[in-house]
């Protein structure tokens, strides 16, 4: 019992996430059920004299040294006492109600006890002779060290920028599926092919099922090993002849025990000296050092004496310009060339998981596993079971502490998620930074991002998340279902604990304001740190920057995408409906107060990259999810996967979501104004350049601007037809709203006797603290003079549309005449903005004329961003890695009050984590200038990114590229 205790003890040490599983497993494995002794005159019935007291009669028919596994007893009738079935029962049932139970009965049972077990001894004495001594002498293998290589398998898996795997304790595999990794056992004696029985178990989730892909049990057998296939996984899309022009080299690395087998092997780079070797005893105990040193580089005790050779291996791929890193195939029965039936083969062979003997030397076995390309992601916990041959239930388990982390793989052609551009992989899947575009159509802003994908606490975080979002653990493997749980648990809403609180009234006081945040990994840490409670706050460009970093994290081709002039529509006519009364002002929800459709200055999302097989072939590539809560679909906050290319060619009727991402993009912005003279009361008025989906931005992959917006790119035209070629918008909208009765409310009135011209003249940049004109254009073009009223208003307001307060406003009838042009001016002063501008200082600038004499009726609204100063970050030399350098903030004070309560919050993945640093109160005009202290760790083109922020005044960043020597 204390070896058992102390390897029990050790396994929830190792815990991580999913270890439950393990240590149940483990605990079923080892618990020992007694059973329930019979008393007759007050002595156990299995009594026999010179035996054990807990000798039990019912342990004859088993060999010794095993456990005897007792059926349970089933309900129903089965379970009654049936005369003649057992005798044994049928006996103690007698002797204990029978008057003549006497010492003479008590005599005849133990007599009987002892004649029983002499038999056993004599029939247990023939078999052994039949058998060798050693087969029952003989422990199964124990298990005594494990090594995953971690960052060799790295490499080749393209996870070696994880944190987690360049971990000086403990480090953790970080592989994707679709390929091998190797791993090694150190037993504590020579493994016997002829009694030896190795099992490497993998297990997900809290209940691992082998039928449903969550526990995988692989069985090692020596005798019959094969060979490695030596080809790349990407071969098996170039089809018979690439096939036949391939070779394999093929090299010995060594005998296999006795066996003088040879085998082949593929590489995964060098696999010598490893560093940060961690020790263990038998039962799996850890002993490692804690302190912050880097631990020096010595020799595995998993790796033979001398250097381990590898033999060179040709690798081949699709194209000069997207290498292969699949897993390496050679033929199984020696021939070099491919057929058909041999693709079969391959194919069949790389969707299941395997495992292969590398090599052995002594006690030692080097193991290559293959992960199929469409296992679940996820935290998996990984058991050696060892037995003797016939003697299963004489068993050791061994759980490794490791949790392996396995995720998608964009770099294999089997996985659903691959992508076979080289340069789309490294900014979609490896970019640790990017650009969120806010601001509005005209004056677009992009906002640096620090997605920190590779943070130790980002991929533990994705893990938990996975839970709390209650998606099967079965299911995890499918990209599809994996990204639509992701998108609804990022927000938080009244009924679930998701990852971010949304708020947009800019009351923040209680929390951080969204502008403070300078990426994602202060995020995800502190969602951690509070034990899963949400944090506050967030904004859709917030919630995008997460879904990218989770998405990259997992392995997932990720972007984020802004729609400029983004239609909220929240009773499905596709129209985005405001009213206004005779005078001009905004009839809050309409005349019914049930119309809250709303239009988002900008509004942003992300794009994930996968194939979909549920769909028509066509619909796969880039698919939308959008974590930002705004309509319930089945009853739960989360929208898409939609197909981009569904949505632009309006197949409204493909899941998920597609109509609600095309009512976004195409909606129609409808303002009616009160008329006395219509049957319902308004009238429709007609707008200039009242458009949804005016312009969509992403990043470049391809550029990266750091002081200004050189790196937007416009994809548009992939969301919307820009030509004859796309389908009928009229067409699409009336097939959704299913009834063509509300067409008549939304027709244009007559407008054959329209002849006055309104235009909203744009307004350039404005400088944060200056002033501004609202300018409204009016030409008469008939031969009569009119009579107008107009209505020229400026708020501020939120990005999502909403009116935070008027800043000023103009109203008058007056008459233009014929052939005459006018112009009408609103001037607004710093002093009418300052205090009332809310997030974003955007200002909406409304107008809108009606003209007596011909009932014409015209409307327009424009938004602008007021420009706030930029930061400034400058690194004063070259920084190295592991060597103190400084970095200077500035910027100056627009405006003529003092800002207080102020903070820098300061990121650079690699150089600086996440942190927030308070500072003094700046002066009016005042130009800040704020040092800082940093130690890169990790050497390359690394970014560094800053925000300040007060009560006055937030939204000043900076951001600078800074290269870090090794």
């Amino acid at each position: 019992m204390d070896r058992m205790s102390s390897s029990m003890t050790s396994s929830m040490t190792g815990m991580g996430l999913g270890g439950i599983t393990g240590l149940t497993s483990g605990m079923s494995t080892l618990s020992c059920v007694r059973e329930q002794q019979i008393t007759i005159g007050g002595m156990p019935s299995n009594y026999v004299p010179g035996l054990s007291a807990s000798y039990n009669i019912s342990s004859f028919c088993h060999r010794p040294g095993l456990t005897r596994r007792c059926a349970m007893q089933r309900p129903g009738p089965s379970a009654q006492h049936r005369p003649g079935r057992s005798h044994s029962t049928g006996a103690l049932h007698r002797m204990k109600h029978s008057s003549r139970n006497s010492p003479n009965n008590q005599y005849t049972h133990n007599l009987i006890c002892k004649l029983a077990d002499q038999n056993e001894r004599r029939r247990r004495h023939d078999t052994m002779e039949l058998i060798p001594q050693s087969y029952y002498s003989q422990q199964p293998l124990k298990v005594e060290l494990t090594e995953f290589y971690s960052r060799d398998n790295a490499k080749d898996h393209h996870t070696d920028q994880y944190e987690l795997v360049n971990d000086n304790i403990l480090p953790n595999p970080v592989l994707r599926r679709g390929q091998n990794f190797f791993f090694a056992v150190r037993f504590d004696r020579t493994y016997d092919k002829q009694q030896d029985v190795i099992r490497i178990v993998f297990c997900f989730g809290p209940k691992p099922s082998v039928t449903k892909g969550t526990r995988v049990v692989l069985s090692v057998n020596l005798n019959t090993q094969q060979g490695v296939f030596q080809h790349s996984r990407d071969m098996m899309g170039l089809g018979m002849a690439r096939m036949q022009e391939a070779t394999t080299t093929i090299a010995p690395i060594g005998t296999i025990g006795t066996m003088g087998t040879m085998t082949t092997v593929s590489t995964i780079g060098t696999m010598g000296p490893m560093s940060g070797m961690r020790e263990t005893t038998t039962y799996g105990v850890r002993r490692s050092s804690f302190g912050n040193e880097t631990m020096p580089l010595q020799h595995s005790p998993l790796s033979p004496p001398g250097p381990m050779d590898r033999p060179a291996i040709e690798r081949f791929s699709a194209t000069a310009q997207h290498p292969s890193f699949g897993r390496s195939y050679g033929s199984r029965h020696g021939s070099r060339h491919g057929s058909s039936q041999n693709l079969t083969s391959m194919t069949h062979e790389m969707d299941k998981w395997d495992v292969s003997v590398q090599r052995q030397d002594g006690n030692t076995i080097t193991f290559q596993v293959h992960v199929p390309a469409t296992a679940p992601v996820g935290v998996w916990n990984c058991w050696v079971q060892t037995n003797r041959t016939g003697q299963r239930d004489n068993r050791h388990d061994y759980k490794c502490d490791e949790d392996i982390y396995i995720l998608f793989n964009p770099w294999c052609r089997e996985d659903s998620v691959y992508m076979d551009n080289d340069a789309f992989r490294k900014e979609y899947v490896l970019n640790e930074q990017g650009k969120i575009w806010c601001g509005t159509w005209r004056q677009p802003k992009g906002r640096k991002w620090i997605y920190g994908q590779f943070d130790d606490v980002v991929l533990p975080a994705c893990m938990y998340l996975l839970e709390r979002s209650g998606l099967e653990h079965s299911e995890r493997g499918n990209p599809v279902r994996v990204c639509r749980a992701i998108s609804s648990i990022i927000n938080a809403n009244a009924d679930d604990d998701g990852l971010m609180v949304g708020r947009y009234d800019g009351e923040y006081k209680d929390g951080v304001s969204p502008h403070a945040w300078t990426g994602s990994v202060a995020i995800l840490e502190r969602y951690l740190t509070n034990g899963g409670r949400p944090v506050e706050y967030g904004q859709c460009w917030v919630f995008s920057g997460l879904v990218v970093t989770i998405c990259r994290a997992l392995g997932i081709p990720c972007r984020s995408v802004t729609n400029y002039v983004s239609a909220h529509d929240t009773n499905r006519t596709f129209t985005v409906d405001k009213y206004f009364d005779r005078d001009g002002n905004e009839v809050p929800n309409g005349p019914d107060e049930d119309c809250f459709d709303s239009c988002w200055n900008f509004h942003v999302w992300n794009d994930v990259w996968m194939q979909r097989p549920d769909l028509p072939q066509g619909y796969s590539g880039w698919q939308i999810i959008d974590a930002t809560p705004q309509e319930e679909a089945e009853a739960v906050y989360h929208c898409g996967p939609a197909s981009v290319e569904a949505v632009r060619r309006g197949e409204v009727g493909f899941q998920y979501d597609t109509p609600f991402m095309y009512g976004q993009l195409n909606s129609e912005l409808c303002h009616f104004q009160e008329e006395e003279n219509s049957d319902w009361g308004f009238i429709r008025m007609a707008s200039n350049q009242c458009q949804v989906g005016r312009k969509i931005l992403t990043k470049n992959p391809s550029r990266d601007d750091d002081e200004g917006e050189g790196d937007l790119l416009e994809i548009t035209h992939e969301y919307k037809s820009v030509d004859s070629s796309g389908p009928d918008r009229g067409t699409v909208i009336a097939s959704c709203r299913g009834y063509q009765r509300l067409q008549q409310y939304y027709e244009y009135p007559d407008r054959n006797f329209d002849d006055v011209y309104f235009d909203l003249m744009d307004i350039d940049v404005v400088p944060y603290g200056q002033p501004f004109d609202c300018t409204m254009n009016i030409q008469n073009k008939s031969h009569e003079d009119r009579t107008i009223l107009c209505v020229l208003t400026a708020s501020a307001c939120y990005y999502t549309g909403a009116i935070a307060s008027r800043l000023r406003r103009a109203q008058g009838e007056f008459i233009v005449r014929a052939g005459q042009r006018e112009v009408l001016k609103l001037h607004v002063t710093p002093q009418e903005y300052m205090d009332k501008l809310v997030d974003h200082s955007m200002v909406k600038v409304h107008a809108m004329a009606y003209v007596k004499q011909t009932r014409q009726a015209w409307s327009e609204e424009d938004d602008f961003p007021l420009n706030k100063p930029r930061m400034q970050v400058q690194v004063r030399s070259q920084p190295c890695v592991g060597q103190e350098c400084s970095v200077t903030f500035g910027f100056q004070n627009p405006l003529t009050v003092h800002l207080t309560d102020c903070y820098f919050t300061v990121e650079g993945p690699g150089i600086q984590r996440p942190r927030q640093i308070r500072f003094r109160d700046v002066k009016p005009g005042e130009f800040v200038n704020f040092q800082d202290k940093m130690t890169p760790r990790r050497a390359g083109e690394r970014h560094i990114v800053a925000t300040f922020s007060s009560r006055q005044m937030d939204e000043i960043f900076g951001c600078a590229a800074v290269s870090v020597r090794g």
